[in-house]
């Protein structure tokens, strides 16, 4: 995958769109887990910058996913919507003329809701985080019957973090109403959040299209203020994958 060029930066931007399953459990509503099918979007940038020699680089994540879950017992239901943001700066080690090693960190900010369709007097649970990860990819770059062949591994793991956390039995309106929001903002550690997410892609030219094919294995988890969450998903996705050049 190579970036510059002698006019400017090349950049690399993929918008896909997938399906699969998740598993879902939050205390706060039920101590029942979920499941079901899950919905993803996601659009990623992703460039090299003149940094350090061309060794620096920059990658801008975001995805939006929408679960639909059942209990064991199928007599209710929960609906699911989040919004992740990624904003990350890497190290580039070339270890081969076609392998290379990125490591860094980065901005990861989440936002949503799930919604239980039973429950009466606390039907909604926030999910509203953020985080600094640490996160490594590895680039491979393959020819296959004389056509550019791009596999990509990427995992990224929560260190430290911010999150909003109602107590246990706590209603939204003791806390937005009346004002009883002590300790429902929590520092976050990776051993009480954690969590991991991890992205296999393949990126390969179709005629004059080239298509991205992702496995997606995130794992978000919880366990604060007595409450314990979870969100287990598997996602198949397919997308477009589109370079253009800035000066």
């Amino acid at each position: 995958m190579q970036a510059h060029a002698q006019d400017g930066i090349v950049y690399t931007r993929a918008t896909s769109y997938g399906l699969g399953f998740t598993s879902l459990q939050d205390t706060y509503l039920s101590p029942e887990t979920y499941k079901g099918w899950e919905f993803r979007i996601s659009r990623e940038t992703l460039h090299q910058t003149k940094l350090m020699q061309g060794k620096i680089w920059q990658q801008t994540y975001f995805q939006g996913n929408f679960g639909y879950t059942d209990n064991r017992a199928e007599n209710n239901k929960t609906a699911t919507a989040l919004a992740n943001w990624n904003y990350g700066w890497y190290y580039r080690q070339p270890l081969s003329h076609n392998f290379d090693v990125l490591m860094g960190g980065a901005a990861d900010l989440n936002g949503g809701f799930t919604y239980n369709m039973r429950n009466g007097n606390n039907p909604v649970s926030l999910r509203v985080h953020g985080s600094i990860d640490v996160s490594v990819m590895a680039l491979w770059n393959l020819q296959i019957k004389n056509r550019p062949l791009s596999l990509r591994y990427q995992a990224s793991m929560p260190l430290l973090g911010l999150m909003f956390m109602p107590h246990y039995g706590q209603s939204y309106y003791e806390i937005f109403s009346i004002g009883e929001r002590g300790g429902t903002v929590k520092v976050t550690t990776p051993f009480s959040t954690p969590s991991l997410r991890q992205m296999l892609s393949a990126d390969y030219p179709i005629g004059k299209v080239t298509l991205r094919f992702t496995y997606v294995w995130d794992m978000q988890q919880a366990h604060i203020n007595e409450i314990k969450s979870h969100i287990y998903s598997h996602i198949f996705m397919i997308g477009v994958v589109k370079r253009f050049q800035k000066l």
